[in-house]
């Protein structure tokens, strides 16, 4: 029997128990077999060198957005719109073969925007060019999830629910869950919050699964069995998505409404043109990038070409901006004089710690160097004999 056959062999199992306080112990063994069966579907054929066919691109400008959805929801459309990248578009579905990428510039920055080809039912078990496509939006900063206004409610569930089977986490936070293995000692149960969708007996049948014996396990949070399972695996990623309904012409008013009221979602219209403004602010602000200009000293700042930071990309501290100029850049800093929204007062000195926000306007000042023969401005030693003794006398004065 092969990996998919025994997947669904355990969800049937899992779909015809009754879910009740004496099956939850099973039903956490279940999950934890069907997380390792898929985690071995993943994992690429014995015996196979080197790298397999796909479509990857190399990485460019300071973000990069992946387009997902179903065939023909407009994502080829989409991407010719926000970058001028030329990506055939037409009528019938699987237009796009393979991935497209493109260029936006908006706010002194570029964001690299990839046209994926469309996924369907079963991509996570290999189905179309689903594993391929999954590959691509792992390296993606934030996930753009294009959906037919039309029928979107199915379609959104069918695609978050092939994200998740290959361990794409959407608009989820990783669970404050401490795990660690040890090899000796058996295994430490603690939590600092009282559990109420876990025991201490469940956890230990779902470490044996894994046959983990010795383990340390503290849970900060009120976390379920699939958070545990998330920590044991520890090859999920925890990825930002926007929802964008396209066509939306082609609904009603109402719909449009209850659907552009949802959490993370975007309406727009390729067709019309209609709200792509829209759409790029809110991926601006889920990327969350801070733009930081320098200013050389005596002389104006640099609003041409600014520093981009991320805190998914390094973070956003005076030390990770000197980090982007220069790596040995740190050691020289003697201070910093930032303006801006992060400081208090213009200009603030600042250390290396200090947080700095979007449009902030940073002058490194270095330390100075010391002369060779180690004297500053007044001597810091005489060229005298140590002893009164041996001191010369001066000579009297002349009356």
């Amino acid at each position: 029997m092969g990996i998919i056959e025994r997947i669904k062999e355990i969800e049937a199992e899992m779909a015809r128990t009754q879910k009740n306080k004496a099956t939850e112990y099973h039903l956490g063994q279940l999950k934890a077999k069907i997380a390792k069966l898929r985690t071995q579907l993943l994992e690429p054929p014995k015996g196979s060198s080197g790298a397999g066919e796909g479509f990857e691109v190399t990485k460019f400008g300071h973000g990069r957005v992946a387009l997902i959805g179903f065939p023909s929801v407009g994502k080829s459309t989409l991407l010719t719109m926000l970058t001028g990248t030329h990506s055939e578009a037409a009528s019938y579905e699987f237009t796009t073969l393979t991935c497209i990428p493109g260029i936006i510039h908006y706010n002194d920055t570029k964001i690299q925007l990839l046209d994926l080809p469309g996924i369907i039912e079963g991509a996570s078990e290999g189905k179309g060019r689903g594993r391929q496509v999954i590959a691509v939006s792992k390296s993606s900063d934030i996930v753009l999830m294009v959906l037919d206004a039309s029928k979107s409610e199915g379609h959104r569930q069918i695609l978050t629910k092939e994200l998740e089977a290959v361990g794409l986490r959407l608009n989820k936070k990783p669970p404050q869950i401490y795990f660690k293995k040890k090899k000796t000692g058996g295994i430490s149960f603690n939590s600092t919050v009282q559990l109420t969708h876990i025991d201490e007996k469940l956890c230990y049948q779902i470490l044996h699964e894994y046959k983990i014996h010795n383990a340390e396990l503290l849970f900060r949070e009120d976390a379920s069995v699939d958070d545990l399972i998330d920590v044991i695996e520890g090859n999920r990623k925890y990825m930002k998505c926007v929802y964008v309904y396209n066509k939306i012409d082609v609904v009603g008013i109402d719909d449009v409404d209850k659907l552009a009221r949802q959490p993370s979602s975007v309406v727009i219209s390729c067709n019309l043109k209609l709200n792509l403004d829209r759409l790029l602010a809110r991926m601006w602000e889920e990327m969350g990038l801070v733009r930081v200009y320098t200013k050389p000293q005596g002389q104006q700042p640099d609003f041409s070409d600014p520093v981009v930071l991320s805190v998914d990309r390094g973070g956003c501290t005076v030390e990770d901006f000197c980090n982007h100029l220069h790596k040995n850049l740190v050691k020289e800093v003697k201070y910093v004089l930032v303006w801006g929204t992060s400081a208090r007062h213009y200009p603030q000195h600042c250390g290396l710690s200090h947080v700095l926000q979007d449009e902030d306007v940073v002058q490194v000042v270095k330390k100075k160097e010391k002369e060779e023969d180690g004297r500053g401005r007044f001597k810091s030693h005489t060229t005298g004999p140590a002893r009164i003794a041996d001191r010369v006398k001066k000579a009297p004065l002349k009356n």
